[in-house]
């Protein structure tokens, strides 16, 4: 892992994608569009591996995975060609083999069923049967910045993925995001206590009950 204490990075996916997106000031949040390809995937944490992709081509992808350290995260942007299946089962086994934490991509997979049999957790648009080619005169990049949705993504930055979606939390405000994050999830542990005990949501947040008395 390039970047990140094992320990911050455990911590940063206890947490979830939301709390610490919360917790860093409502930043970093990716598209709705880039999802949990099967439910049952693990949360991971992780710093980024950027990866850009002409449209259609995987080439530079398969080159990522031997790029990035253990417990890295591929962050791939594709342009305008999202339709297509730049991932499928053997590159997931490759990716296992050289211990990357997950796949993030603003493009489609394929072999869904068998990624979820291997247990490999990737975050994309979708599923796509068509399949890409690999041109080595075609331009891309490993290690430069990238745009997915509004929010700018930087090697080494903090990758935070589950169920709910993906945030991406600059390198210099993750450790800062992960403490606040913990604060935050000690103060909700005490307002569901009050909850069960039998206070209001409105009582608790100070909100307008809507109702005139």
């Amino acid at each position: 892992m390039s970047g990140w204490s094992a320990e911050l990075v455990t911590r940063a996916a206890h947490l979830g994608a939301s709390t610490v997106h919360e917790a860093a000031g409502r930043i970093g949040a990716l598209p709705s569009s880039i999802s949990a390809l099967y439910r049952e995937q693990p949360p991971i944490a992780g710093p980024a591996v950027t990866v850009l992709c002409p449209d259609g081509d995987n080439l530079w992808l398969h080159r990522a995975i031997y790029t990035a350290a253990p417990g890295d995260v591929l962050v791939v942007e594709v342009g305008t060609g999202e339709d297509f299946g730049y991932w499928g089962e053997v590159m997931a086994t490759a990716a296992q083999a050289r211990g990357i934490a997950g796949l993030v991509i603003s493009g489609c997979v394929r072999d869904a069923v068998q990624m979820q049999g291997l247990g490999f957790p990737v975050w994309s648009t979708g599923t796509c049967i068509r399949g890409t080619v690999k041109d080595p005169l075609r331009p891309g990049a490993i290690g430069g910045r990238l745009r997915l949705g509004d929010v700018l993504v930087a090697p080494g930055d903090l990758v935070v993925a589950d169920a709910d979606g993906v945030v991406v939390v600059p390198a210099d405000a993750a450790e800062a995001a992960v403490a606040a994050g913990e604060a935050r999830e000690r103060k909700e542990a005490g307002v569901m206590e009050q909850l069960r005990a039998g206070a209001t949501t409105l009582e608790l947040f100070g909100l307008p009950s809507g109702v005139d008395r």
